[in-house]
């Protein structure tokens, strides 16, 4: 439905931006740290399986769970069995990456926050987020091993395990509540994280929602995860009250939907009550993204839903779906610092997952070909 694309073009993020001069076309001026994430650092290991190995350990071809006793030789087969790539990862630290990648300069834009081991792991990934010019942090302890996550790849679909091991440790006191780190989080305009870290800290988490509400800055989740709906509902309830911009798949909308016994099975009826839902921040209303695979991503925005057609894209120049919403994500935050309007976000999000599945992981060329 391209008919609706343009009409997104009016939709405001608040009535504060309605009093702004339409003469304001510039973007604003980026600086260090404007974005920031926090999140589960994950090593990923990425590799073409075949139909016997998901079986062998249960796993669907399209599926994110964590890594349970009966996949802990699973790692060590995947490596032995079959060519395997690693790539730094973990949904949010992604999600900062292409975020960072789209606006190229200044460097530093994206701020990251997580926990890694003191191994060989951890230092694989502070070497790729320095490569990726965002500005991570680590808390690094020595009790448990950087995480890692397995990308079983049968076709264009993507089963990931993730064994969090150093992940899992994240301390709100160790690490945020340090003065020199909560700084960072002081100078950011637009904060990210995906639902998995609620599995870790929530009182982080819930501390920099309560911040961004605060002093009008945007928050954004990610449902990240079937899982994430059905079984940590608690804390993500908790949390979205602060959700000014809520992303999700089609199957984490479901999930979604039937955990808040929403009683529709219509992704657009979904987000539309997605976007309903009780809001600490009056300012502005909550945005909800759902995206659909190759069919129209949906938006819901002050009782509208708005449809917009992705890229299309020839199935055989699909290398690999892994990573995809990640960079949808960081397409559409890398517009959102820089206040552009939301029919561009989503432009910019479409782009960016167009350009990541044409690769192996999440990994992407030099520069962007974007404007």
């Amino acid at each position: 439905m391209a008919s609706d694309e343009p009409k997104a073009k009016k939709i405001k993020l608040s009535e504060e931006d309605e009093a702004e001069s339409p003469a304001k076309k510039t973007p604003v001026e980026l600086s260090p740290n404007s974005l920031f994430g926090m999140g589960n650092p994950l090593l990923d290991i990425c590799a073409a399986v075949d139909k016997d190995f998901l079986d062998k350990y249960t796993l669907k071809p399209n599926d994110q769970i964590l890594a349970e006793d009966k996949h802990k030789a699973l790692f060590e087969e995947l490596v032995k069995k079959f060519k395997v790539e690693y790539h730094a990862g973990g949904a949010t630290q992604n999600s900062i990456k292409i975020a960072q990648w789209m606006i190229q300069e200044p460097h530093h834009v994206g701020t990251f926050f997580g926990c890694i081991g003191k191994d060989k792991f951890g230092e694989i990934l502070k070497q790729k987020a320095k490569e990726a010019h965002i500005d991570a942090h680590y808390y690094e302890q020595d009790e448990e091993p950087t995480g890692t996550c397995a990308a079983c790849i049968t076709g264009d679909n993507r089963s990931l395990v993730a064994n969090l091991a150093a992940a899992n440790c994240y301390k709100k006191d160790k690490h945020l509540d340090l003065e020199e780190n909560w700084k960072l989080v002081e100078k950011a305009k637009v904060f990210y994280i995906a639902g998995f870290f609620l599995t870790v800290s929530l009182e982080s988490i819930l501390k920099v929602a309560k911040h961004a509400s605060e002093n009008n800055k945007l928050f954004c989740l990610n449902l990240s995860a079937p899982f994430i709906c059905q079984f940590f509902k608690d804390n993500l309830m908790q949390v979205m009250p602060y959700v000014d911009v809520l992303f999700g798949n089609e199957t984490e909308a479901a999930a979604f939907a039937e955990s808040q016994d929403f009683e529709t099975k219509d992704i657009k009826e979904i987000a539309k009550k997605a976007q309903a839902l009780p809001k600490v921040s009056t300012k502005r209303q909550r945005i909800v993204v759902l995206t659909q695979g190759k069919d129209d991503t949906v938006m819901a925005l002050n009782d509208k839903v708005e449809l917009f057609p992705v890229l299309k894209i020839d199935p055989k120049d699909i290398v690999d779906t892994n990573g995809a919403g990640d960079a949808f994500v960081g397409g559409f935050l890398s517009e959102l610092v820089q206040e552009k309007p939301l029919d561009q976000c989503v432009k910019a999000a479409h782009y960016a997952a167009n350009v990541i599945i044409r690769r192996a992981g999440c990994t992407f060329p030099e520069k962007p070909d974007f404007n």
